[in-house]
């Protein structure tokens, strides 16, 4: 059996524990919202037509943020037809989509819905069809108490009290051709700086995030980021970083290793975002929005996507049934964002209800958890306090797409106060690996919780028909004695280890 020996210590202090890391994104997009979070009529469905199931599972998930409402979708959106009586709402076409949106659920009812979830809104303005002025008669109508026409709007469709949205979105992958207003690196930039510094003349405190390249596999990826920043930096607080991964002609060694990649994006975007700040003699450092990351079978939803047949609503778009092995990725995608979180500060999971999702829902049925709500719910619930970088002594293994890949790659938290700690694990492996962790200054005295992810086929799913076939179970092999953990890690597996 391979093995691998971890060590733990205050002194791998990374940064304190971004609980924006463990937001997420919802779209107007397929199901996401309608027949997703929003279903009129359902067994479960409030006041305002959200399925009370949905938001369960969403605050089970442990959800801190959400991105709203794109994404794609965004660069056409007119934020002003969702607003006010849902009769006088217009039905509009959604280029990016290829769907009619209904404009049902708007600003106030959305914002409502995450007062209920417990999350913070993160909002997108379209800078791709509209510009400066409709991002400030956004801010006005989302932020100002009032005494303002728009904010008086606001107050009359029933919301008295300003969302007082913090973070905002200078517009969504305006380096992408397939994006409604795309735009040339210089252009965006301009666009931004100019947005950015209107919208803080209205609130200084406000947290900006400037687009930066929809992936690493973009020509000007690098490129993109160091000229929107050259012209933007002054303005924003944030770049966005987007990533997707997916097992592609069945090399599932590459595909666990997708990891490595998201570390080299941070790294590349950080590098060049230092380099912009130093040439330029700037004293603050801009932090990194990853706010697009998940497993995505995109090449299949590009071959679909050739097929269209007029304009529905909420059709059944990028509706992927993740396996055990998505999971692990995602898990293995979560540690890598917790060891970055000196410089990624938010990132969001896309998305959150049935695009590509951790949740799955029925019209008029069950709502139900994928393989990757489990890592997801689960590092959100325990990591707390600092994160911290433990040095990991494990064997490689050689990938086509990464090169060699170490077999295990962990992550913990320590909470001080309480002496709590956490240590998330993966196994890239076929193999069980047998693991020691040295526990160093940490002093817990008792094992709490492990549980893992794991499957003897890495394929399996869950699904409408057997909705519970995957879940986290019990590694009765871990053992705390002598300041150290021993625990075995079942081949492609993730594991949450819970210390007091």
């Amino acid at each position: 059996m391979p093995t691998a020996r971890l060590s733990l210590d205050r002194s791998q202090f990374v940064a304190p524990v971004r609980r924006r890391i463990f937001g997420s994104f919802v779209e107007h997009l397929g199901r996401c919202v309608y027949d997703g979070l929003y279903e009129p009529g359902h067994p479960t469905t409030d006041a305002d037509g959200f399925r009370g199931d949905v938001l369960e599972l969403v605050r089970e998930l442990g959800v801190t943020t959400v991105r709203y409402p794109g994404g794609n979708f965004v660069s056409g959106y007119r934020w002003e037809d969702g607003v006010g009586p849902k009769a006088d709402r217009p039905r509009r076409l959604d280029l990016a989509w290829h769907s009619l949106e209904t404009n049902q659920v708007g600003l106030d009812e959305f914002a409502r819905w995450c007062r209920l979830a417990g999350c913070e809104l993160m909002l997108a303005a379209n800078l791709g069809t509209r510009g400066i002025q409709e991002a400030l008669d956004l801010l006005e109508y989302a932020n100002h108490p009032g005494g303002t026409a728009l904010s008086d709007a606001r107050v009359a469709n029933g919301t008295p009290q300003p969302h007082d949205v913090r973070m905002w979105c200078l517009g969504n992958e305006m380096d992408g051709p397939w994006q409604i207003g795309h735009l040339t690196a210089a252009e965006y930039g301009a666009l931004a700086a100019r947005t950015g510094a209107a919208m803080k003349m209205v609130d200084p405190a406000l947290e900006l995030v400037a687009c930066g390249s929809s992936g690493s596999g973009m020509p000007t990826f690098g490129e993109w980021e160091r000229i929107v920043l050259e012209q933007a930096y002054d303005q924003v607080d944030y770049l966005s970083c987007h990533a997707y991964y997916q097992e592609q002609d069945g090399d599932l060694d590459s595909f666990l290793a997708s990891s490595l990649d998201m570390q080299h994006v941070i790294e590349t975007v950080a590098a060049t975002a230092d380099h912009v700040k130093a040439t330029g003699r700037k004293e603050r450092s801009i932090a990194i929005s990853f706010d697009e990351w998940n497993v995505w079978y995109v090449a299949e939803h590009e071959e679909s996507g050739k097929i269209t047949d007029g304009w529905p609503v909420a059709p059944r778009l990028l509706e992927d049934a993740y396996s055990v092995a998505d999971a692990v990725v995602v898990g293995s995608l979560l540690i890598t964002l917790l060891k970055h979180s000196d410089r990624v500060h938010a990132a969001s999971l896309a998305q959150l209800v049935n695009v590509i999702a951790p949740i799955m829902t029925e019209p008029g049925g069950p709502a139900w958890r994928q393989t990757t709500f489990f890592p997801f719910a689960t590092t959100a619930r325990l990591a707390a306090g600092d994160v911290l970088r433990p040095r990991v002594e494990v064997g490689t293994y050689p990938t086509a797409r990464h090169g060699d890949a170490p077999l295990v790659d962990a992550v913990a938290t320590h909470y001080a106060a309480s002496g709590r700690a956490a240590v998330f694990l993966v196994n890239r492996s076929r193999e069980a690996v047998a693991v020691t962790i040295g526990l160093g200054d940490l002093g817990p005295t008792r094992l709490e919780e492990a549980l893992s992810l794991h499957d003897d086929d890495v394929y399996a799913k869950n699904t409408l028909a057997d909705p519970e076939r995957v879940g986290l179970r019990p590694n009765d092999s871990a053992r705390l004695a002598d300041g150290a953990v021993e625990v075995t890690l079942p081949p492609v597996s993730w594991t949450a280890l819970a210390l007091a």
